[in-house]
């Protein structure tokens, strides 16, 4: 990703870049919502066209982003989705005082899997603790945890190999049920 020493509002030749990618890769942004969907509780409010909708919106708004390829959007994408749900569960807990969500062990999840009850402002506290100490392994589990992609996607998007992505993957999902796995004495 190369970011624009410029600042002020996107240039019209950056939003028609982002146009072209968004529209190349819609059908893929569709199934990156479904599988975030996916794993929401039931009831969730937002639908995946919502969702990617949303994720379009705020892609939009980033200035210094100079937009060159499909895995640099869907990385970035696959981000902002991860934002937007995590958001999205900050406002409900906050209009509804108490509610407590099932806590689930990453390392319990398979990659892509959908899964009902994850409590995703306790996954988003122990990612922003890794986020300090490796980020590049915070943004394996975002590929391969809530964008549902596979090792040789995810090495793609990364730019690295597959043996580093498998190491990334099993350092962070260590790291990560040690972090969850604090709060409840287990």
């Amino acid at each position: 990703m190369t970011a624009d020493t410029r600042s002020g509002p996107a240039t019209r030749s950056s939003r028609d870049d982002l146009s072209r990618l968004a529209e190349r890769c819609y059908p893929e942004l569709r199934r990156l919502a479904e599988r975030c969907l996916s794993r929401e509780r039931r009831g969730h409010t937002l639908q995946p066209t919502a969702l990617v909708h949303e994720t379009f919106l705020r892609l939009c708004r980033q200035d210094a982003v100079r937009w060159e390829d499909r895995m640099q959007f869907l990385r970035l994408a696959a981000a902002m989705m991860r934002r937007i749900l995590v958001n999205h569960e900050r406002d409900r807990r906050r209009l509804k005082r108490g509610g407590r969500a099932q806590r689930l062990e990453l390392a319990d999840v398979p990659a892509g899997q959908g899964t009902a009850g994850i409590d995703l402002l306790v996954i988003e506290e122990a990612l922003a603790e890794l986020e300090r100490i490796d980020p590049r392994k915070v943004e394996v589990v975002q590929l391969r945890f809530f964008a549902g992609l596979d090792l040789v996607e995810t090495a793609a998007a990364l730019d690295i190999s597959v043996a580093q992505v498998k190491r990334d993957w099993a350092l962070a999902r260590a790291w990560l049920a040690r972090a969850l796995g604090a709060g409840d004495g287990s």
